[in-house]
């Protein structure tokens, strides 16, 4: 038995593929993901390291002589429309990570994406804008997932607005859409530690390596606490243990392909740990920074704050520079 196998065998959590690419995509179901996360990046690159395999669906975007916004959108729906058709359980669609802000645009090509497939969940950034997305999405039974997110303060956001999104629906009568709530675990890790550098920060390493733990252990206590229909999503894995330290946990994991190899091929203790706390010590040598306390406290930042949050800014300009503006320019 692989980890992986006991994990969705005799536990709660379970795991997405992270990957567009045809043969990781394969490999990544027969490994038993149960979803897809993609993102610009993402299938940027998979447009790329597939495109044999899809070339005649590329050519008859690439013939329309689309602008550019739309050509990016159509080549996407290459990619994301076989995850979608390969994968019986949801599979992510993001809108324009260049349009961050813009509530009626995200909106309107949320109404679109959900229309490539049953399984669709539109992918929305945690801003402010975001969540006024989210809202109108799952009051309209659309699903959804929020990225872009670090932090509690967004974690929980995403539940509030969510909940709020249902009561919506139901006065209306519309079944409820469901909701997954992205905390990109090792992008908060990465950006912590360049600021503990700068900063001459009294901390190890070690302490670096536990902040996207410590914060991800208290949203999921404080979502089930409060009983949210919105379900956390970990993302951006750094290394073993952001697995192993939250296994057992009601939530999802997304596995780039990277990280499945030694989930299949190197033993692990199959012990849930998501009900053993990150030290008290290192939430101190933590709080030094004033950025990892607006990560970790629930009331640490408020959704104005989001889009200015510092991952926020540094994985919105990978997604525009390195996944949408090269389908834009795609040739």
């Amino acid at each position: 038995m692989t980890y992986l196998n006991w994990l969705l065998e005799n536990t709660s959590t379970t795991w997405w593929h992270d990957s567009a690419d045809v043969a990781e995509l394969d490999l990544g179901l027969s490994r038993g993901a149960s979803g897809v996360t993609t993102n610009p990046f993402l299938s940027a690159l998979a447009l790329q390291s597939s495109r044999s395999h899809w070339s005649s669906d590329i050519d008859a975007v690439l013939a329309r002589n689309l602008p550019a916004a739309e050509k990016a959108e159509a080549l996407m729906r290459i990619a994301v429309a076989h995850a979608a058709g390969k994968c019986s359980g949801y599979v992510c669609a993001q809108v324009n990570p260049l349009r961050a802000g813009d509530r009626d645009v995200m909106l309107a090509m949320a109404k679109r994406l959900t229309q490539w497939a049953p399984n669709i969940a539109v992918k929305l950034p945690a801003t402010s804008a975001g969540l006024d997305v989210l809202e109108d999405c799952a009051a309209e039974g659309i699903t959804t997932t929020l990225t872009v997110s670090f932090t509690v303060p967004q974690a929980l956001a995403i539940g509030e607005r969510h909940r709020a999104g249902i009561r919506r629906a139901e006065a209306q009568g519309i079944t409820p859409a469901k909701c997954f709530a992205v905390l990109m675990i090792g992008r908060l890790d990465d950006y912590l530690r360049e600021v503990a550098q700068d900063n001459q920060a009294s901390v190890s390493e070690s302490d670096i390596r536990q902040a996207g733990l410590a914060v991800t252990k208290r949203a999921y206590s404080i979502y089930r606490e409060r009983e949210y229909d919105a379900v956390l999503l970990v993302a951006a894995l750094r290394g073993e243990y952001h697995l192993t330290e939250l296994a057992g946990a009601e939530l999802v994991m997304s596995i780039h392909p990277s990280w499945q190899g030694p989930f299949v091929g190197r033993d692990f203790p199959f012990e849930p740990r998501i009900e053993c706390p990150v030290a008290s010590a290192v939430i101190d040598r933590l709080s030094q920074m004033p950025e990892f306390l607006k990560a970790y406290e629930p009331d640490g930042m408020s959704p104005a704050d989001f889009i200015t949050y510092g991952p926020t800014q540094r994985t919105l300009t990978q997604f525009c520079e390195t996944g949408w503006k090269p389908m834009e320019s795609f040739r």
